[in-house]
């Protein structure tokens, strides 16, 4: 099969056109480096032409409300050249919960993109997935300084980028769902617990302190980033992971 990956350059999109190309398909990698652009169209008709599949891993280059504006544009240009070039599987990358949490600008922009793919002109499907295990330094980062880390205690069910990918693949290379396939991690942490976690395994001895204010996962509330029970649970554990990766 032929597939194009937009955003194929990153950390999900990489691994996704090389696993596909490992498997015998062709998968070719859209980006601004290779002169995409999903903001105005440009190349866009050249990197669909031919492909049956399209997966949209691109991301917002910002969490605010400008989000909102990258998301319709980007999902409307992209929803219209799949439609010249004949793409008969429209699949995106989006997050377990994003419609539960309209507090944050990003998971609000989420959404709009899953609605603009609903209501589209191409077969779809949407692969939701929990935060990632490789992101966890930058949310350490958001609210620490060099004594303290400051983190609330959010329910969140981690999973490895790598897993992230294998849930792509298997959708990607699937017939459309019409639907939602949802990933996560095995394992069901308190944000401030997965902190600590974390900085042992990195010989960090600054403390964290919870605070249900520190951050951009703040303003989430019960479980609504914890998968349902119909999800597909990832074989990595973060413990296991986080040693391996330091």
């Amino acid at each position: 099969m032929k597939f194009t990956v937009i955003g194929g350059t990153g950390l999900i999109g990489s691994q996704v056109v090389q696993k596909l190309n490992a498997a015998g398909h062709q998968a070719s990698p859209a980006a601004p480096s290779t002169g995409v652009d999903l903001i105005t169209g440009q190349g866009l008709d050249q990197a669909l032409e031919g492909a049956e599949v399209v997966i949209n891993l691109a991301n917002s280059p910002t969490f605010d409300d400008a989000s909102l504006d990258f998301f319709r544009t980007s999902m409307t240009n992209l929803l219209a050249a799949g439609e010249r070039a004949g793409v008969r599987h429209q699949v995106i990358l989006s997050i377990v919960g994003v419609d539960h949490v309209p507090q944050l600008d990003y998971y609000r922009a989420k959404t709009l993109q899953e609605e603009l793919l609903r209501q589209g002109p191409t077969p779809y499907s949407i692969v939701r997935a929990t935060q990632f295990f490789e992101f966890m330094d930058a949310v350490l980062s958001w609210t620490s300084d060099d004594k303290t880390v400051r983190l609330p205690a959010t329910r969140i069910q981690p999973m490895a980028s790598a897993d992230v990918v294998d849930a792509v693949v298997e959708v990607a290379t699937g017939d459309p769902l019409q639907g939602i396939h949802e990933v996560a991690g095995p394992d069901v942490f308190a944000l401030d617990e997965l902190g600590r976690v974390t900085l042992a395994a990195q010989k960090d001895d600054r403390p964290v302190v919870t605070d249900d204010r520190a951050g951009m996962f703040a303003v989430v509330t019960g479980d609504v980033l914890i998968a349902g029970p119909h999800a597909h649970l990832a074989p990595t554990h973060y413990r296991d992971w986080v040693q391996r990766a330091r």
